[in-house]
């Protein structure tokens, strides 16, 4: 047995009816707190390495995404290029804490990067010249085909505010509230200027038959860039004239001869609808160089009418096929 004066209590268990622990002794004086070790630069270095990682791959993952849009804004690939690295030095200064939706902030980075571009282009001479080098001109043919040529021609008839509006709403369903503030208007008014460029890239009213002027237009255009020359004069009237200012070709070998001899621009020729009758369009970097305006007669093309005054130009109201 115990005795009374030899009780303990094991670690730090109170006794019962002890009272409350005992304080500090009145003469004592308490340690200051010690504030914790700022990491380390080590650290520091480590951490901004993880969050440029993510954001890295967060970036490359959308990256052809963010190409697209660009290109459709701008119709440039070169200059689609050159607004992604923009958006990616942007993004990369960015404090991202806040974003929710890593893809569709980067969007709406590329946009007001586009539209920037946009504005300055249209500040910029006519004359002045694209810049050397770029992208490849294949690649180039291949993305402006994807998009349609009609369409880029189009979009760039249209007001920068007006262009970015239907491309991020029309093409990536962009939400008016997010475009709003890229373009400084309310989300209702940017909704109206979607719906005036959807009017400019739908046009007025075709003529009828416009089935078959497409099917013939087509089929001429096909055998333009295949080099064909056989189908080029299956497809052309015999006494076909085409007029190019002052130059007259006729017959379908001359014609078709002149079709052989521009088969390389026909890679950045597209479809349209000129003046509400089917038509082709050859732009660069989306912008509209010359049109070719044809008379259909059953199924051979009678006329053709190559435009590349840019007065002429500027008069001619094109829009998309459907």
């Amino acid at each position: 047995m115990r005795s009374a004066g030899s009780t303990c209590w094991p670690d730090s268990t109170a006794r019962p009816n002890s009272g409350p622990p005992a304080g500090p002794h009145p003469g004592a004086t308490s340690s200051p707190a010690i504030p914790p070790r700022p990491a380390s630069e080590a650290v520091l270095r480590h951490r901004l390495g993880v969050v440029t990682d993510l954001l890295t791959g967060s970036f490359e993952e959308h990256r052809p995404h963010l190409r697209g849009v660009a290109y459709r804004i701008l119709g440039s690939l070169a200059e689609a290029d050159d607004a992604v690295q923009e958006a990616w030095l942007r993004a990369s200064r960015a404090d991202l804490a806040a974003v929710r939706n890593i893809g569709g902030w980067l969007t709406t980075v590329v946009g007001r990067v586009c539209l920037n571009m946009l504005r300055s282009r249209r500040e910029e001479p006519a004359d002045v010249p694209d810049r050397e080098g770029g992208a490849d001109p294949a690649e180039e043919a291949e993305l402006a085909d994807s998009v349609g040529l009609a369409m880029l021609v189009v979009l760039d008839t249209l007001q920068p505010a007006e262009r970015l509006a239907f491309v991020l709403h029309d093409m990536f369903a962009v939400p008016f509230e997010e475009i709003a503030p890229l373009v400084e208007r309310t989300p209702d008014a940017t909704r109206q200027l979607a719906s005036r460029a959807r009017r400019r890239v739908r046009g007025g009213e075709p003529v009828p038959d416009l089935a078959r002027q497409r099917e013939v237009v087509g089929a001429y255009l096909a055998a333009a860039r295949d080099g064909d020359f056989d189908a080029l004069v299956a497809v052309l009237a015999p006494d076909v004239v085409l007029t190019a200012g002052p130059v007259v070709r006729r017959g379908a070998h001359e014609v078709g001869k002149g079709a052989i001899l521009a088969s390389q621009r026909a890679r950045f020729t597209g479809v349209a609808l000129i003046d509400g009758t089917v038509g082709l369009v050859k732009a660069s970097r989306g912008r509209l160089e010359l049109a070719l305006l044809f008379r259909v007669d059953g199924d051979r093309v009678t006329e053709i009418d190559v435009v590349t005054e840019q007065e002429r130009l500027a008069e001619l109201e094109i829009a998309v096929l459907d």
